[in-house]
């Protein structure tokens, strides 16, 4: 029995600071982080003290720890997207959606970096879903109006708009959730 927690607590000592490393690359809030690593460590102990002790010991604690990444993902429930944020005429801004700016220096500092991703994955895009985008959602322009000037169709128009949105999504989520706003 000795001998095992000997080997167990080597095992740890040896595969905690990789271990730890590869849950936080994975998982953004570091209190869930150590609360995963935590787990896998306490059922590697009670699987190394089963009759048939684990032989890889770094691979199944990499395991374990994937398989808990994955399970907390499966857990984590949607968020609803906000309200869009309207003015009292009831057009949209995007500005009422940031951040106020007098809602202090770390609402100001979030603002700042949301509009400067917004930017930088605005111009990422190709030309026709940026101004479709652009019109549409900053603007406040309709699909008809849009359609009507350019004379592409409206369904054109919503599928460049479509294309937009997804790039801006995918590429504005690691900005929103390390603001954790």
């Amino acid at each position: 029995m000795i001998e095992r927690d000997s080997d167990i607590a080597e095992t740890v000592l040896r595969e905690r600071t990789r271990l730890g490393n590869f849950i936080r690359r994975r998982v953004r809030d570091p209190g869930e982080a150590e609360d995963i690593l935590q787990d896998v460590f306490y059922e590697f102990v009670q699987a190394y003290r089963l009759p048939e002790p684990i032989e890889q010991a770094g691979a199944w604690l990499f395991r374990a720890a994937r398989n808990r990444i994955v399970d907390r993902f499966r857990k984590k429930k949607e968020q609803p997207l906000p309200e869009p944020a309207h003015d009292d005429d009831g057009e949209y801004r995007l500005d009422l959606a940031l951040p106020a700016t007098d809602a202090g220096p770390e609402a100001a500092y979030a603002r700042s970096v949301l509009l400067e991703a917004l930017q930088a994955a605005l111009d990422e895009l190709p030309a026709n879903q940026r101004d479709v985008f652009v019109a549409h959602e900053l603007e406040g322009r309709s699909f008809k109006d849009l359609a009507a000037e350019s004379g592409l169709s409206v369904n054109t128009l919503l599928a460049r708009k479509r294309y937009a949105v997804l790039h801006l999504r995918a590429r504005l989520q690691s900005v929103y959730d390390d603001l954790e706003i």
